[in-house]
């Protein structure tokens, strides 16, 4: 396994991260234990979860991907050999079951903290994200901005916010704040606020694969120049880049179980994987390897999290720690990026 740091901090982390967000779903409490001890043998020790997990977010299922981890954590005692991420959940539609209105007020951060360390079983987490921005704004599959903020009843509160958590900081319920889903303004209003006193945001969660690229636009300088780092989720496309849809699409998929959440499935992107696909014939890889192996490469990355529903699936993933891409596969795929560009957003 390689090793990097959490940005600005001395806080060891391996380069790839556990998701967690089938914990609950399609996997078991049994599943997802396994999927745990497994990772943590083969050296990762950087977990991610929220509150909002597992997905799709139901009400029925609120938070039950963190009771199955403080279960393990119970269980294993393992606590103080992993590096544990969580999240508040933003407003949206698929949040109105755990709060109606203002997500990231005070009260709120500070009861969605509590609720998951409870569940978590600990006194502390590593790591502490906004899991998406109460703006309207980066909804999936939408390229750009497209509202005006004077349709948007969001008010500024990024000083709020970072009051709450330098409390909770204080208090030692927390360690370190991150983002999750955020634009370059965003990204750059909370680094700002860091330079006057507040506490910085060291990473940002975005999706970023070889079919959504996007945080290449705008994110990545911001966050090479601020000292942040890129956790990158849905690095396989929701399985789309592992190349096992080529030939249809299984019932239990995560496109016919949640057709609402499949932005990998148009047309660019069943044509661009068939183009990764022919490069990694080529060059003699697994396609998954390839596709995640490009992720972490990244200069601007931090972690690439990875997820699995089985562990055969999950030692194929951590495995493409070990591959490195030359400067022959890495043209290769710019050159279809060019002709496909980010299919996914």
């Amino acid at each position: 396994m390689n090793y990097t740091t959490l940005p600005s901090t001395d806080i060891k982390v391996s380069k790839l991260c556990l998701g967690t967000m089938t914990f609950g779903n399609q996997n078991t409490e049994a599943e997802g234990h396994d999927q745990m001890d497994y990772a943590l043998e083969r050296g990762i020790n950087f977990f991610d979860t929220a509150e909002l997990y597992p997905v799709p977010a139901t009400p029925k299922t609120y938070a039950d991907t963190e009771r199955i981890m403080g279960n393990w954590f119970k269980k294993t005692g393992k606590r103080d050999q992993i590096v544990l991420a969580s999240k508040i959940a933003g407003s949206g539609d698929y949040t109105a079951h755990i709060r109606d209105h203002e997500h990231f007020s005070p009260k709120h951060i500070r009861e969605a903290v509590e609720g998951s360390l409870q569940r978590l079983q600990t006194d502390y987490l590593d790591l502490y994200q906004l899991h998406w921005p109460e703006r309207k704004t980066n909804f999936f599959s939408v390229r750009g901005y497209r509202n005006h903020p004077d349709n948007d009843p969001w008010k500024e509160n990024f000083e709020e916010i970072l009051a709450t958590f330098a409390s909770l900081i204080e208090e030692g319920k927390i360690k370190q704040i991150g983002l999750s889903n955020e634009t370059p303004w965003g990204i750059m209003r909370f680094a700002e606020l860091a330079k006057q006193g507040y506490p910085k945001m060291i990473t940002v969660q975005n999706p970023y694969s070889l079919l959504n690229r996007l945080f290449e636009v705008g994110n990545s300088e911001v966050c090479m120049r601020e000292g942040m780092g890129l956790l990158a989720y849905s690095p396989l496309g929701f399985g789309r880049l592992t190349g096992k849809y080529r030939d249809g699409m299984p019932d239990k998929s995560r496109f016919k179980l949640f057709p609402n959440l499949a932005r990998f499935n148009g047309d660019n992107s069943i044509k661009a994987t068939e183009g990764y696909y022919q490069i990694a014939q080529e060059f003699g890889v697994s396609l998954t390897q390839m596709a995640l192996a490009f992720v972490t490469s990244r200069p601007f990355l931090t972690a690439n999290i990875i997820g699995a529903t089985n562990l055969e699936q999950l030692k194929e993933n951590i495995d493409s720690v070990d591959l490195s891409l030359d400067k022959e596969i890495l043209k290769a795929i710019d050159r279809l990026q060019e002709s496909i560009p980010n299919p996914a957003p």
